[in-house]
């Protein structure tokens, strides 16, 4: 055990909302990661590594700026990455839902 660590566990005795659990809370009732949905394990990936959360919101801030950036100057090109795309986010949803179907 650290100092931090020491000094992390003594704050937390010392908060006012820390106690002994419920009774009636059950771990049993407590969700698993694998039953959160895309975006709360986003949500937990953030909390538990801001800074990494912060570099993905730069990234899709830099990729969304580029993507503007390509249809301005090259909009033919553009369009047709763009439909293409699409198609392969179409085949992808649909054999996603149909191997959720299959495995049923």
């Amino acid at each position: 055990m650290t100092d931090t660590d020491s000094s992390v566990d003594a704050e937390a005795a010392g908060s006012g909302d820390s106690g002994p659990p419920s009774e009636d809370a059950d771990p049993e009732d407590v969700p698993g990661f694998g039953d959160l949905s895309i975006l709360q394990r986003a949500f937990v990936a953030a909390v538990q590594n801001p800074s990494r959360g912060l570099l993905v919101v730069g990234l899709f801030a830099f990729a969304l700026a580029f993507y503007a950036a390509f249809w301005l100057s090259f909009p033919r090109a553009a369009g047709l990455l763009s439909a293409v795309a699409v198609v392969v986010t179409l085949v992808a949803v649909l054999v996603y839902w149909l191997l959720d179907r299959v495995s049923r």
